[in-house]
């Protein structure tokens, strides 16, 4: 070992979301950490929807306080069908007290989130944070090296990747991944209009994909406001950027059937491209995968954070806290994280898809398809019940965190 080397219980690769929730939840394990990767906390346009599911992991780390009084509460899921189908779909409404919940999630600014997590993060003696690109990432039987740009050579029994899509982690744990794409793009903006959201998020299904609007908090300057993301065809995105804000804003009032009133973009305008990653392995000796790293799809349903938090919740379950004498890289221990989270994983993956794909598809059974599960969730309780449950709150493992003084 060099003189330059440091050791560390755990090394996260990414400080996105995902990587700095991971980083907290191990240090509240006990475990030291080093998490590296640059933050983006720059106001995008983008907000995350946390389901109850994942309040609840936010909550036992101590860091949902943070985030309370600037989400604003969802009350319930409309979906309205606006495909031009033969066989139209019946209006759906998914109200969170039908599980016994006075919100089934909140929605928060992308940027204040991962503001909040750094603050968390910074305020924890166990976690190191660091902007220096690791440079190198090299495994051994014993533990896995990294060298950041500044030469510094960093060894953990584990590293958990949780660097995105093109994960450098994984890449160099040789865990191979599938991606793919879609003939779509993403518009993102937030949004204020003349009429009050009464807390519902409201999808519109189109043939180009959902246009979906998620309610925000208000503030003083503006009273009713929503988020915006936007499903459409590359041509139809070509098309709406050369628009200004004002016909974009008038056609998006049209879109939404005058639902919350007219609308105005509050905020510049973002995109993204629509695709999907699968990897074959969510684990392997001293690393473990979370977040996209490890499962990435179209942003339906917003399961992608609180699908990433079941997996660090699923990853320090299956860790346990640092006083439980384990080696924390071995492989067997992993392959019991990846034994977990497999199912959910595929499920949500794979349902994303179907249903992206199931609105992209103008074919008569596809749509009578989509008919029957919209009306069998709409005329049976129970059905609609447990499909809620399995979205919002989900079973999952307690984090065994030790108890805080």
């Amino acid at each position: 070992m060099s003189a330059a080397e440091e050791k560390v219980d755990v090394i996260v690769s990414g400080a996105g979301a995902s990587g700095l929730a991971a980083a907290i939840a191990l240090a509240r394990a006990g475990y030291s950490v080093l998490c590296a990767g640059v933050s983006d906390t720059r106001p995008t346009g983008r907000t995350v929807a946390l389901f109850e599911g994942s309040i609840r992991t936010l909550r036992a780390l101590g860091v949902w306080e943070r985030f309370a009084e600037i989400g604003q509460p969802i009350r319930a899921i409309r979906i309205i069908d606006d495909t031009g189908s033969r066989f139209p779909v019946p209006p759906l409404t998914l109200r969170a007290e039908e599980i016994a919940l006075d919100a089934l999630g909140t929605n928060v600014e992308n940027d204040r989130l991962i503001a909040g997590l750094i603050a968390e993060a910074q305020a924890l003696p166990g976690i190191q944070l660091t902007e220096a690109k690791l440079d190198s990432i090299a495994f051994t039987c014993d533990a896995v090296r990294v060298r950041g740009a500044d030469g510094q050579t960093i060894s953990a029994p584990l590293i958990v990747a949780a660097d995105g899509r093109r994960s450098p982690a994984r890449t160099a744990a040789g865990i191979a991944a599938r991606s793919w794409s879609y003939p779509q793009t993403a518009l993102i903006a937030l949004t204020t209009h003349s009429r009050p959201h009464d807390g519902f998020s409201t999808e519109f299904h189109t043939r180009g994909g959902p246009c979906t609007l998620v309610p925000l908090r208000a503030t003083e300057a503006s009273p009713h406001r929503s988020s915006l993301v936007w499903l459409m065809s590359t041509a139809e995105f070509e098309r709406r950027s050369s628009l200004d804000d004002v016909a974009l804003a008038a056609e998006l009032t049209v879109q939404t059937r005058g639902r919350v009133g007219d609308i105005r973009l509050e905020t510049a305008r973002g995109a993204f491209p629509m695709g999907g990653l699968h990897v074959n392995r969510l684990a392997a000796a001293r690393i473990a995968l979370v977040g996209e790293a490890a499962h990435a799809f179209p942003p339906l349903a917003a399961q992608g954070l609180n699908l990433s938090l079941r997996d660090i919740a699923q990853l320090v379950a299956t860790l346990g806290t640092k006083t439980q004498t384990r080696d924390i890289g071995a492989a067997t221990l992993l392959a019991s994280y990846e034994r977990a989270r497999r199912r959910d994983v595929a499920l949500r993956t794979h349902g994303v898809d179907v249903l992206s794909r199931s609105l992209l598809t103008d074919f008569a059974p596809v749509d009578v398809a989509r008919g029957i599960g919209a009306t069998a969730l709409r005329m049976v309780g129970p059905l609609r019940r447990a499909v809620l449950r399995e979205g919002i709150l989900p079973p999952g493992p307690v984090l065994p965190l030790p108890a805080r003084a």
